[in-house]
């Protein structure tokens, strides 16, 4: 199988998700070279920082169309944390700032709660809400790790695919059609996270 497309728009952990992909023997590129990612088997957006930064780094380096045909030719896409956000119709952090518009809904901060640190950090239970193919058999309440002080909130529950309580019970991984996006870091998740990737490339490799 062709190498895996990693799009590398300067922001994010793009080393650590190719690392992570290479552990499981998978092939997988850093790349922000439209033509890769237009033939590349299946494409992964990664990301952390601001939502607004993110996205004027994806327009500034001519990624947003690349992205766009990548999710509209029906291959595996994955999303991982802010990949995931970036996803929806916009973030209220530093906004609103609009995102690509893919999914419906919107991105927000967590509440201010005593006691309750912001960011939300650390690891954390996933509850299944529907299986999907990426997530294969992992068993509820499987534990992943987080960082992050916003989250989407889909217009649309079905997408949701798992949730996890963090003084509100969140979305923390949909999918749509061709898209899987997760909140947490696979790549910093341990065995549960590799699992994930794996199940993700192996759903390319199935052709389902």
């Amino acid at each position: 199988m062709r190498s895996l497309a990693i799009v590398d728009y300067d922001m994010g952990n793009l080393r650590s998700v190719q690392k992570a992909f290479e552990r499981l023997g998978h092939a997988a590129e850093v790349t922000r070279d439209p033509d890769r990612i237009a033939a590349a088997p299946g494409v992964v957006l990664p990301g952390v920082g601001a939502f607004g930064a993110c996205m004027a780094n994806l327009a500034a380096f001519g990624l947003v169309e690349p992205v766009r045909y990548a999710i509209a030719s029906g291959r595996p896409f994955l999303g991982i944390c802010l990949g995931m956000q970036l996803l929806f119709e916009e973030s209220e952090e530093f906004g609103p700032v609009a995102g690509l518009g893919i999914l419906p809904g919107r991105v927000v901060r967590f509440p201010a709660e005593p006691g309750r640190k912001i960011p939300h950090m650390g690891w954390n239970r996933l509850h299944v809400a529907r299986r999907v193919a990426p997530l294969g058999d992992l068993p509820e309440g499987a534990y992943t790790y987080f960082v992050h002080s916003y989250y989407p909130v889909p217009s649309d529950p079905a997408v949701v695919v798992t949730t996890t309580r963090y003084g509100v019970e969140f979305a923390s991984s949909v999918a749509c059609g061709n898209i899987f996006a997760c909140q947490f870091h696979p790549e910093k998740s341990q065995q549960v996270g590799l699992r994930l990737l794996d199940n993700f490339v192996r759903q390319i490799a199935g052709g389902g």
